[in-house]
């Protein structure tokens, strides 16, 4: 039995419903998990969403800002939401897949929206930079991101750091840019270490090779210089290491008119 799982930071999910709804007429994800939504829970638009085959909705979103979703064509046992940084800012929601999905074993799914952390890269004087380390930290502490080793789980979404030196276009002039300065990267990897996590894209394209999910709007020739970094991941617990069989990076979707900045990531595992 395969799971297909799409993470996608869709940078307002009303104003790209219509690019979700081409994304997903192609793909057909059986679980798709979005970032930055930037609408309340009683405005999601859930119907349209029914309609294109997702009837089992995790939603956690506020007006304006963040919010995470997930959207699933297989039924869930149950949702939950994490508050990180005593900021109850929409950045987390996770499910349980299990019996009534077909499952012999039930998995957890985390989907995240990690801050942004400013332009400035101290902590000091940037109070969003203070909170997106703030926030790096309380994950790599949190219990629930700590699977035993037995235990079937997944976290993805935008994690807003670019970890390795194959993850942005330039290692040494992103040095000091917010995304991929060390303590950002040591933090992440920390985060990934403490809890035994795989990344599936790496597990399937290794380093060296240069993989990007984010393309600055500030660059309008975006294709041509691919000045990319890596910020979207899919990571999954020992459990499911060797289950991973495919990933995918929508690269061609950063090219429709009026796109997100990201682009869809899809993995494919044997559950």
């Amino acid at each position: 039995m395969k799971l297909t799982l799409t993470t996608w930071n869709i940078n307002s999910v009303r104003l790209r419903i219509d690019l979700v709804a081409k994304f997903i007429k192609a793909a057909r994800p059986d679980v798709l998990c979005l970032q930055e939504t930037k609408c309340p829970d009683d405005a999601f638009p859930r119907k349209r969403f029914k309609r294109l085959g997702y009837e089992h909705i995790a939603v956690n979103g506020q007006k304006g800002y963040h919010g995470v979703v997930v959207l699933s064509r297989w039924p869930f046992e149950s949702k939950a939401s994490c508050v990180f940084c005593g900021k109850n800012d929409s950045r987390h929601t996770s499910i349980v897949l299990g019996e009534r999905a077909g499952l012999d074993a039930p998995i957890t799914l985390h989907n995240f929206y990690v801050p942004a952390g400013g332009d400035i890269p101290d902590p000091a004087v940037n109070a969003k930079f203070a909170h997106k380390l703030s926030f790096l930290d309380e994950m790599r502490v949190s219990a629930t991101l700590q699977p035993v080793r037995s235990e079937r789980s997944i976290m993805v979404g935008d994690l807003n750091v670019a970890p390795l030196e194959c993850d942005v276009w330039s290692h040494r002039q992103l040095l000091r840019v917010v995304s991929h300065t060390p303590i950002e990267c040591e933090k992440l990897l920390a985060i990934q270490k403490t809890g035994g996590w795989i990344d599936a894209v790496r597990s399937i394209v290794p380093e060296p090779t240069k993989l990007f999910t984010w393309w600055s709007y500030r660059s309008p020739d975006w294709a041509a210089v691919d000045k990319g970094r890596r910020l979207d991941h899919i990571w999954v617990s020992p459990a499911l290491g060797d289950r991973i069989r495919a990933v995918r990076i929508f690269k061609d979707t950063r090219g429709w008119a009026r796109p997100s900045d990201h682009v869809p990531v899809t993995a494919t595992l044997e559950v």
